[in-house]
């Protein structure tokens, strides 16, 4: 058991609250206090995990969500009954599956969302034999081994020009003053707005894939690195690391086959296995031994699906898992 919660055991949160003079500690209920210390806990296990990036204490201006784990919470057809508070209207965007297991409230830009954390079973969708590879890029988004491309929207790029307008004008705001609130509430607003185009497109790909195919090879890339060069504004725009995650946990609930392949040297061989090998700005792909003429990224996904099917036949998995390739040299 960690030291806070050892703490948590012998005093309870509310009663620390009082002894310190907080007028507002009733009005609290007690499993929101604990959750916060549990929060604190898993922060500096992070912390001591990862070696760097020391907790911030987070101010009372800071701090925009709070949780009901388990208890303390009740939903009663649009509206949410919240211990301490009372009932609050909801608008459910969708219909509650599952056991619910925690309700957490959190404001953003000047408005509350109610996220609840369900225990739900797979969906497992029927059987399909197709298989796929996948090389993501950043001229287009995704080429599929079967020739397909999904273009890069490229969300953020679209939306710079308005952003730097807003970013000027809370420069010229003084600091802390109501203007300069406004200010960034425009800014977080149109961020936010980026961020569920993004994630709002990737859903729809990711659906695609897992629907249609019951393998799915992609690589497994080395965002962090790749984030760190002069493209890293595009890479983090393309956000592959994300649609990954998303493609990881669809796949697993509809009983799919995700294998990871080691990126190093995908855009090398041939699928035949023959060696071609490239410049980074050599675009197409032309082999000697088998003929085949295509584009890079198609070569890519070949040579990715190529490798998945290896490591899969070599490493039988439960459906639904992803695995881990090992290294590949060029000529494999």
């Amino acid at each position: 058991m960690s030291p806070i919660s050892h703490v948590r055991n012998a005093i309870s949160p509310t009663a620390c609250l009082q002894r310190s003079g907080c007028c507002d500690a009733r009005r609290l209920f007690p499993k929101v206090l604990q959750d916060v210390l549990d929060r604190v806990d898993e922060t500096y296990k992070a912390f001591f995990r990862r070696g760097h990036g020391f907790p911030r204490f987070k101010g009372k201006g800071w701090f925009d969500s709070f949780t009901y784990p388990q208890l303390g919470f009740r939903v009663e057809g649009s509206q949410v009954s919240l211990a301490k508070i009372g009932n609050v209207k909801i608008h459910l965007h969708r219909p509650l599956a599952g056991d619910i297991k925690t309700l957490t409230l959190k404001k953003e830009n000047g408005k509350w969302y109610a996220c609840f954390s369900c225990m739900v079973d797979s969906e497992p969708l029927p059987f399909q034999e197709s298989v796929v590879g996948i090389d993501v890029g950043l001229e287009s988004f995704a080429v599929t081994s079967d020739a397909e491309i999904v273009d890069n929207p490229r969300w953020f790029r679209q939306a710079q020009k308005k952003l730097r307008v807003r970013q000027r004008h809370v420069n010229r705001c003084r600091k802390r003053s109501s203007g300069w609130r406004k200010a960034c509430k425009l800014v977080a607003r149109l961020d936010r707005h980026v961020f569920n185009q993004r994630n709002d497109f990737q859903h729809k790909v990711s659906r695609e894939f897992v629907e249609n195919y019951g393998l799915i090879a992609g690589e497994d890339l080395n965002v962090k690195g790749l984030a760190g060069g002069r493209l890293a504004k595009s890479v983090h725009d393309a956000a592959w690391s994300s649609f990954i995650a998303k493609l990881l946990y669809k796949a697993e609930s509809a009983d799919r086959l995700l294998v990871k392949v080691e990126a190093r040297g995908t855009s090398q061989p041939c699928p035949c296995g023959a060696p071609v090998p490239k410049k980074l700005w050599d675009r197409k792909h032309h082999c000697t031994v088998c003929g085949l003429n295509t584009t890079r990224d198609h070569a890519s996904a070949l040579e990715i699906l190529r490798r998945g099917l290896r490591l899969r036949t070599s490493m039988p998995a439960i459906a639904g898992m992803a695995l881990e390739a090992p290294s590949f040299s060029y000529g494999a």
